[in-house]
């Protein structure tokens, strides 16, 4: 099917005899077992509203027409997304759509840029967001995915969260429409998961207009065609995480990015920045010296669920294809999904794919009842766990998935391009936003503070 789209022009006609195509649709839903969130496939769930289908969609529609035809090729020959494409993104409001509910919705409806599927600005909810998400991450081409947005949608926010005014309104523009793209820069080489341990500094000029900014940050995902980095500077010499700031640092002498070659495409831009002396306006500042680390944090719980969101995304479309594939390949004499082996391989999977949305949609659904969503101790321990169990349990689904799929499972193009994708991904989401380990541990801890004193077996 992806062939025949792909190379439709050089179709010349059909056999003589052969069966009608039913015409595709951009957008719709399908029937396919486990290709979809199972209310829109006829579960009763107290989660989805009609505008929850309207977004998927549009959004679907999107990925499907703009997308699809190029996301092969980028992915390949490693291309970063080009402006147009970036400015397309905004323009269909799928940039805004990516940040959940917030004021941005109203100001982003201000400058022309709809949510997609007409959803009103007061009834966004997190849902919304994670549908935005999930049909994306179902092209199964993790580096593309990350292209549009990855490094944008975890940097963005802060921006209006806690930049000025002034900042919100020149800058948040741009990002909204897509004319500028933003990275967060956290990580170093020598401190990930701590962060409190970086060493980039940013030290203020005498006449203390500006803050001369020098260190390395590492694993910045779209830095490489970034315009701007939210970026976790120490301002101070304590040797605590109170010497922790944000600033946001725009790409300017004294700023460079070199691409670094991780598993996946370099279509993502995943760069190393070096900062030597990079002059960076006192007003660019995000709130308050010395509430970066807090910031940080603040921002961790959605980047966390974001994780686990594209990953279960992506863990659908490899379950789905794999279905396809099970039904149609043949061996020995019989469909693959005649084989009682097979069946139970899919079993495993299907089964480990709907716990995981389960279990999402529940802590979707309490960061969509909590004042100010996802921020806040409270939830920081289900997501994390949210993320870990999603990560642990996607290793299982790409497992069953290869397996079924044989060779076509480890090859980047063809049938099985979205498995050999989501098998590659998996890797990547047990490691940043904070490791399985770290979110393990800190979950437990976490719930350790509630713990009755005289509680006892």
């Amino acid at each position: 099917k992806d062939v025949l789209t792909k190379y439709a022009k050089l179709k010349v006609g059909r056999m003589e005899g052969a069966p009608a195509l039913a015409p595709h649709v951009p957008g719709q839903i399908t029937a396919i077992p486990f290709a979809e969130l199972p209310a829109f496939q006829g579960q009763n769930s107290p989660y989805y509203r009609e505008s929850h289908r309207q977004m998927a969609q549009a959004v679907r529609a999107f990925v499907q027409t703009e997308l699809e035809p190029i996301a092969e090729s980028a992915d390949l020959a490693g291309e970063y997304p080009e402006l147009e494409l970036r400015q397309k993104l905004g323009a269909a409001g799928l940039l805004a759509a990516g940040m959940g509910p917030g004021p941005h919705l109203k100001f982003a409806k201000s400058l022309g840029l709809p949510i997609p599927g007409n959803v009103d600005p007061d009834d966004f909810d997190y849902f919304h967001e994670m549908i935005r998400h999930q049909e994306i991450a179902r092209l199964g081409r993790p580096g593309f995915v990350d292209s549009l947005g990855a490094g944008w949608g975890i940097s963005a926010p802060a921006v209006f969260h806690f930049g000025s005014d002034e900042m919100r309104m020149k800058v948040g523009s741009q990002l909204l429409k897509g004319d500028k793209w933003s990275a967060l820069a956290i990580s170093e080489p020598f401190a990930g998961s701590d962060v409190a341990a970086l060493r980039c500094t940013a030290e203020k000029t005498p006449d203390g207009k500006f803050y001369m900014v020098n260190g390395l940050k590492k694993w910045i995902t779209e830095g490489m065609y970034s315009d701007y980095f939210v970026t976790a500077v120490r301002t101070g010499k304590t040797g605590t995480p109170k010497d922790v700031s944000m600033l946001l640092v725009e790409r300017g002498p004294g700023l460079d990015t070199k691409q670094i070659k991780t598993t996946y495409s370099t279509c993502c831009g995943t760069a190393m920045v070096i900062m030597k002396d990079v002059k960076v306006p006192v007003e660019n500042l995000m709130g308050k010296e010395g509430r970066g680390f807090l910031q940080i944090m603040y921002n961790f719980n959605h980047e966390r669920w974001l994780i686990a969101v594209n990953l279960i995304g992506q863990a659908r479309a490899a379950v789905s294809d794999t279905f396809m594939w099970a039904r149609q390949r043949k061996i020995f004499g019989k469909t693959l999904i005649e084989q009682p082996v097979i069946r139970n391989k899919l079993a495993s999977a299907a089964a480990s794919l709907e716990s995981l949305t389960a279990l999402l949609e529940t802590v979707t659904y309490d960061m969509c009842k909590t004042k100010g969503g996802a921020v806040g101790d409270r939830l920081a321990a289900p997501i994390a766990l949210l993320k870990y169990q999603t990560t642990r349990s996607s290793w299982k689904i790409a497992d069953e998935c290869v397996q079924i799929c044989g060779g076509r499972g480890i090859t980047r193009t063809g049938m099985g391009a979205k498995v050999e994708g989501f098998k590659n991904y998996v890797k990547y989401a047990a490691v940043y936003g904070g490791s399985e380990e770290i979110l393990a541990d800190m979950a437990v801890k976490m719930s350790m503070k509630a713990f009755p004193k005289q509680a006892k077996l």
